[in-house]
């Protein structure tokens, strides 16, 4: 069944949706025939992104909501299915970056990235899921990871290890909605994104003291990668394609991020210790090679 037959008509909920492949899912999303939700914490973004979908002819809802709130996102499921309807989709995606030295890293940088990048992926499951489950309706929730979430890699410590935390969270939850006999309805999914065009590095937070030079030069590597990033649009349409398959895992780029995952794995088998061979985010490197 192809990505259109089984999600038009649906509801889709987005968070992050203001830019990066969060605006690429909402977009396809929208092409492939449904009503698109809007949450980010940025007012003008969504908006924005609003306009343009109905100016499409898309019925599109903006929300802001701070996924750090729960009672935010909890508002946010309730309004969604009083006035929008029932949600096919869920993407929780929202999420932030941070460079520099794990010691460097400003405490509450640190806890916006556990607050953002995981407790907001909690709070959609949370909020969204108990309804999901009542309506018996066919759904789908996907939680972002990362190329991150299966490599090492240093002066983005939080960062990786907040995608390593949410592909965790998702593959439990996948065995939780089986043990609990719901599988037959509700499609729980991991995406893994590579290199997507997007504001993140931009917007990462970096460090007020310590090493600076080595933060700002991971963020110098970063922009470079960015250069020559996947368009998010085509990184969405891909995914949709590949939940549309059946798969847990999707992959903007399945050759480049399938590299990733396999070196994971041989390092875990093999059992060796990281070790630095390079400087770039690639999984032509090792796993702690950024």
């Amino acid at each position: 069944m192809s990505a259109r037959e089984l999600f038009s008509g649906g509801v889709a909920v987005v968070t992050g949706a203001g830019a990066g492949i969060g605006a690429g899912l909402a977009r396809h999303a929208a092409t492939l025939g449904m009503t698109v939700v809007l949450a980010d914490v940025d007012a003008q973004a969504i908006a924005s992104l609003r306009q343009q979908l109905r100016a499409q002819g898309v019925t599109a809802v903006d929300a802001v909501c701070d996924v750090r709130d729960w009672e935010a996102v909890e508002q946010l499921a309730e309004k969604t299915y009083r006035d929008v309807g029932p949600v096919r989709l869920l993407v929780n995606n929202a999420g932030v970056e941070q460079f520099g030295y794990l010691w460097d890293t400003p405490v509450e940088n640190w806890n916006r990235v556990v607050d953002i990048n995981i407790t907001g992926v909690f709070h959609g499951v949370r909020a969204f899921l108990p309804k999901i489950l009542a309506s018996r309706d066919p759904a789908w929730v996907w939680n972002l990871s990362s190329i991150g979430g299966v490599l090492a890699t240093p002066l983005q410590a939080s960062y990786i290890m907040s995608k390593h935390a949410v592909l965790a969270l998702t593959e439990c939850l996948q065995l939780e909605v089986q043990l609990a006999g719901h599988d037959d309805h509700v499609h729980v999914q991991a995406v893994l994104p590579g290199a997507v065009v997007s504001n993140i590095f931009e917007s990462a937070g970096g460090v007020d003291d310590g090493d600076v030079v080595a933060a700002e030069s991971q963020r110098s590597a970063m922009l470079d990668i960015k250069a020559e990033a996947m368009d998010a649009l085509a990184a969405a349409e891909a995914v949709f394609d590949q939940a549309a398959e059946g798969r847990f895992y999707l992959l903007t780029q399945p050759e480049y991020v399938g590299s990733a995952m396999a070196e994971r794995a041989e390092v875990l088998v093999s059992q060796r210790a990281p070790a630095l061979r390079g400087r770039r985010f690639d999984p032509a490197h090792n796993e702690s090679g950024s």
